[in-house]
């Protein structure tokens, strides 16, 4: 099964992210995001070819000293909470 996903806007409410960060924030997060999805697939009722206009994810905590790419992988996580079998 082929999956197409575009995210339109990420808010980052409450969480002090840089505008250097993004980039690196954004490959992080693409690529745990396809691996999440390779490994465990999408909700049923997302395969149809629809837009949905709001979804949730899950809470993220800054580790200190995590850096962006394991803060990605966390927003990754908690997106894919929302997408997820």
């Amino acid at each position: 099964m082929n999956v197409r996903l575009h995210i339109e806007r990420l808010i980052f409410d409450g969480l002090p992210v840089s505008q250097a960060a993004l980039p690196h924030l954004q490959v992080a997060i693409e690529t745990e995001l396809a691996q999440l999805i390779a490994e465990g697939g999408v909700a049923a009722d997302l395969t149809a070819d629809r837009t949905v206009p709001l979804l949730r994810g899950g809470d993220v905590r800054m580790a200190a000293g995590g850096g962006d790419a394991l803060l990605g992988r966390q927003i990754a996580g908690a997106l894919y909470g929302g997408i997820g079998r």
